[in-house]
Formats: C-alpha cells, sequence, structure tokens
C-alpha cells in the first residue's frame, strides 16, 4: 500500500452500526407484518464475497452489461464529468467497474470509496492505488445511507461526482430512492453531479433467473443475512430452515427477495422469541426496475434532471449523469 494511501486512509466509526443498533433493527423487523430484514445485513465480509461470486454467473447480467456499456462509452462518461473530477463511489465493495471509469477521467482530484465492509474496501484502494498511482485514493469505511464526512480533497476540485453503479438504487423503494439522490444531491454541491447505474425494465424470465442463477449462489447470498445476524447478535437462525426465494412483481416493476421458513419454528433473537410459520416469507431485498421515462421522474422528484444517458449493445442497462435541475 503506498504511503499516500497510508495517509489518506479514514475509517468513519460513528457511521458503522454497533452489535445493539443490529439487534434494535432486527427485532424491530421481525415485529413487522409481515417480517422484514434490511438488504444493508447482506454485506459482512462473506456476503461481499458472494457478491462477487454473483456478478460472475451467467444469468446475473447486470455486471455483463454494466462492464460493456463502460467499455464502450468510457471515454464519452469522461468526458461529459471533465477534468478534476473528485469521484466519491457509493458502495464500492472491490470497484470492479472503477477502472473503466478512471483510465479515461482527465487529471482526477481523488478517488473516495465509500464501503461499510473494511476488507474489500482496503483490497479494491490497495489494486486502484497501483494502477492509478497519480490518483489520491481517499477511502471511507462509512454507510453511504447516512450523512458523509468526506475527506479534504488533496488540490482544487472543479466538481464533485457521486458514482452509484451496478443499479444499487433499485434497493430503494421509491420514496426511499428519492432520499438518497437528494442526499447526494446535497453532498455533490452546486457544480457537483451524479453518475448512476440504472437497471431497465425487461422480460420476466430474463429478470428471475438473474436473481436464482443455477448454481444457488443467489441463495447462498440470501442466507448468509441469517448467519451474518447470528454472529452479530448471537441470535439462532438455523439456515438449513429457511429458503431463497426472488420473483419479479411486474404491477411494482421489481425483484421481490424472500427468505421463506420451511416449516413451523421458534427463532431466539436477544431475549425474544420469534415464531415463524410454514412458508412464512420476511422481504429482505428488492431490485426495482425502470423505464427511462421512470427514473426521469424519480430524479426530478429529487430535484435533479437526467443530462446524458449511456446505454449497452443489448440496451438492457443505463448508466445516466444527473445534475441540479
Amino acid at each position: 500500500m503506498s504511503s499516500t494511501l497510508q495517509a489518506t486512509w479514514l475509517r468513519d466509526d460513528d457511521r458503522r452500526p454497533p452489535d445493539n443498533f443490529i439487534l434494535e433493527v432486527v427485532q424491530r423487523g421481525l415485529a413487522a407484518r409481515p417480517k422484514r430484514l434490511p438488504s444493508w445485513l447482506f454485506y459482512d465480509e462473506r456476503g461481499s464475497e458472494l457478491f462477487v461470486a454473483i456478478c460472475e454467473q451467467p444469468e446475473y447480467y447486470l455486471t455483463r452489461c454494466e462492464i460493456a456499456l463502460m467499455r464502450a462509452h468510457g471515454a464519452e462518461i469522461a468526458a461529459a464529468l471533465g477534468p478534476d473530477v473528485r469521484l466519491v463511489e457509493y458502495g464500492s465493495g472491490h470497484a470492479i467497474k472503477t477502472d473503466l471509469l478512471l483510465e479515461h477521467l482527465a487529471s482526477p482530484v481523488a478517488y473516495v470509496p465509500v464501503e461499510i465492509s473494511p476488507e474489500p474496501l482496503r483490497q479494491s484502494v490497495q489494486r486502484l492505488g497501483e494502477r492509478f498511482p497519480d490518483v489520491a485514493m481517499q477511502p471511507l469505511c462509512a454507510d453511504f445511507t447516512r450523512a458523509l464526512r468526506l475527506p479534504i480533497a488533496p488540490r482544487a476540485t472543479r466538481r464533485t461526482v457521486i458514482y452509484f453503479p451496478g443499479s444499487t438504487i433499485g434497493n430503494f423503494e421509491a420514496a426511499d430512492a428519492a432520499v438518497l439522490l437528494r442526499k447526494m444531491r446535497a453532498e455533490m454541491g452546486e457544480s457537483g453531479g451524479i453518475l448512476i447505474g440504472v437497471d431497465l425494465k425487461k422480460d420476466t424470465a430474463l429478470l428471475e433467473a438473474a436473481y436464482n442463477d443455477a448454481a444457488g449462489v443467489t441463495a447462498e447470498f440470501t442466507l448468509n443475512m441469517l448467519a451474518h445476524v447470528n454472529r452479530a447478535i448471537g441470535s439462532d437462525f438455523d439456515l438449513r430452515r429457511f429458503r431463497h426465494r426472488a420473483r419479479y412483481n411486474p404491477m411494482a416493476g421489481r425483484i421481490e427477495t424472500h427468505i421463506l421458513s420451511s416449516e413451523d419454528q421458534v427463532v431466539r433473537v436477544g431475549r425474544q422469541q420469534v415464531r415463524f410459520r410454514e412458508n412464512e416469507a420476511m422481504q429482505v431485498e428488492y431490485s426495482c426496475k425502470y423505464s427511462l421515462e421512470d427514473f426521469a421522474a424519480l430524479a426530478h422528484r429529487a430535484g435533479l434532471a437526467v443530462r446524458e444517458t449511456w446505454l449497452d449493445p443489448e440496451r438492457m442497462f443505463s448508466v445516466q449523469y444527473l445534475v441540479r435541475a
């Protein structure tokens, strides 16, 4: 790791959820009707590894299409962002698409990956720091949905661009997505922008296959949420008694992922005993899909306008550049 990386490594511990907070979140979610758990519980170290494996599955078109898009349009996208950009990536993970943007940016000021899992963050900044030694790496270990204390840029910045690839915006219901976009709007400043990946509506069979891969990696990823909860708060979910289900809801325009109880059972969560009925579904993730018109309307709700849109060669995925309306 370079001295620049060591000097600028930041850990925002106030932004990482403590175990007692996880206990409160889980107990509140399991008391709801229907039961639900937040999708950020997927991402412990094992969950992050499994998500990388999901991206490599043949059914999971999203990563393949987004990489094809960035290879085809990376230079155009970089030109639209302009020189002297500070790039702030929300939920950077292993940053597998970031190279395709950084290699085209003109004199980028800094790269600020924001990631809640420390090991993927460490690995990605080491890799990118070695490939782009002239770009200041300023990693921030934090939850991007909460207020961020961004590091001071090493030199004058023409604009801050929030980079949010991978269609993660689709994991938020419309009202929550608008709130997050408004947060980005505030953090990017007056002259900034948002570069965001948005998955598009398409055939139901294609969508459902992407979230139910034949190798079972997505199912393992989903159930790892329960293993994460067990490790964090000492609950006793038996993963063998639960199963993964992901279905497309065409009326809502989203994949709905649930964890189903395979039998009547009781799980200890803190001091509570939580009862599950056979086939009871616990909602753990939405993956919303948009038409271009739908997403433009969502951006407008957040005080933003779509300046440019790029599509992959198969026209299944989009990357959009948003600015203040």
